[in-house]
């Protein structure tokens, strides 16, 4: 009998890229999405609100899925840290992982965040480096893993928690850091940058998406970092996507502020997702941002 699976943000940035690696034959696929989509012969799409009082359960028992993939989250740049609807997305989510349960689901996969750690330690390490967010964004994902986590050993369901680091790709936000700087080249204007001394760890958004769907696939608990493991600092990123582009000149480093609240150093430990999971990423960052640029090239105004 083939899998059932429920996709949460499916048309969001990761979940749109997760979609693909779903649709092999193994899983019946249900994308949950707040617009209605065009039908699609691989994916059955229900535009479902799930802040709605009892949209979790509804959709569900419609469905009745083996598996869940929890992607969606008030996600809009710069405002997500402070927002709101957090708390409304913990809610949601909760409600969701019950009816889930309730209607005899057997794994459960959801998005984290680097967000949750001490930033102050740098590496980041599942079960090691101390939690201790600092922004509503971070709590409310810590609080959401630690209820997946007790549920879960509670009720004796399947979950993981993938904690997602420093994404870019196709699709992304333009306001971000790679697309705005690309975006920017692109159209022949400025890039302003901070110093970009701030050490980070990229993957490309379809390596990530890649790495929560083997998370799916394998029988990992817990928390599980979806990241590179590779040290880059945020100068070198730009740099590369300028000399790419072809227009360095354009590149302003130092000319927007570093925040007291940016770290120097973010880097994944990722040997869960390596010699547990057994996943590792397709993509180099040249790879990666070399897609990334074709992608934006495609885009209007650039065609």
């Amino acid at each position: 009998m083939r899998k059932r699976i429920l996709v949460t943000g499916a048309g969001g940035f990761i979940g749109k890229h997760c979609l693909p690696f779903l649709c092999n034959g193994e899983f019946e696929v249900h994308a949950i999405s707040r617009v209605p989509h065009e039908p699609d012969q691989d994916i059955q799409w229900h535009a479902v609100d799930l802040f709605k009082d009892g949209a979790p359960g509804e959709i569900v028992s419609k469905v009745r899925p083996t598996h869940l993939l929890h992607l969606a989250w008030y996600a809009t740049p710069t405002r997500y840290w402070t927002a709101t609807e957090n708390f409304q997305w913990v809610s949601a989510s909760l409600a969701l992982l019950k009816a889930f349960a309730e209607q005899g689901g057997q794994r459960a996969v959801m998005a984290g965040t680097c967000a949750e750690y001490d930033w102050r330690h740098g590496w980041c390490s599942e079960g090691v480096t101390p939690l201790a967010p600092t922004t509503v964004y971070g709590v409310s994902k810590h609080a959401l893993q630690s209820m997946l986590a007790a549920y879960s050993q509670q009720y004796g369901l399947s979950s993981a928690w993938g904690r997602i680091f420093f994404l870019y790709g196709s699709h992304e936000h333009p306001s971000r850091l790679v697309a705005s700087v690309i975006h920017s080249l692109l159209k022949g204007t400025p890039a302003a940058c901070s110093r970009g001394d701030q050490v980070r760890d990229f993957m490309h958004v379809t390596d990530v998406a890649a790495a929560f769907v083997a998370l799916l696939g394998s029988d990992v608990q817990g928390p599980v970092n979806i990241a590179s493991g590779q040290a880059t600092t945020i100068h070198d990123v730009v740099n590369r996507i300028a000399e790419k582009i072809g227009r360095p000149d354009l590149l302003r480093l130092g000319e927007r502020p570093t925040t007291a609240t940016e770290p120097p150093l973010l880097l994944a430990d990722v040997r869960r997702l390596n010699n547990e999971v057994g996943w590792y990423p397709a993509y180099s960052l040249d790879a990666g941002l070399d897609a990334t640029i074709r992608w934006w090239r495609n885009q209007a105004p650039f065609v």
